[in-house]
């Protein structure tokens, strides 16, 4: 599953658009960015460079004002509910792969 920042109306227009293979789920009030310790905020600055260079307006996007967003983070949670790898970097483009990802389960399994 994922989680994204974006309103729940915007998440149910990309899944429509977009055939994903996973849950994808609204954090627009930002309660799980910050219950996982991964919400950053953006300042003024920022916020106002995404809308007018990128076209990305993270208040009508979220329909918020707080100006968070998550670090990209990987978390795989066993069946008991405890977290048992995190992944999380800062820098957006490092991501980890989906082979590195399975690795991480099948570590965990043996």
């Amino acid at each position: 599953l994922a989680i994204s920042p974006d309103k729940p109306e915007k998440i149910a227009a990309s899944k429509k658009a977009n055939k994903q293979g996973y849950e994808l789920y609204s954090d627009s009030g930002a309660d799980a960015m910050k219950a996982f310790g991964v919400a950053f905020k953006l300042d003024e600055e920022t916020v106002k460079l995404y809308k007018e260079n990128y076209g990305i307006d993270i208040e009508a996007d979220s329909g918020q004002n707080h100006h968070l967003l998550p670090v990209p983070s990987v978390f795989i949670i066993n069946q008991a509910g405890k977290i048992v790898y995190v992944h999380s970097n800062p820098d957006y483009k490092v991501r980890l792969s989906a082979e590195e990802i399975l690795n991480a389960i099948k570590k965990l399994k043996s």
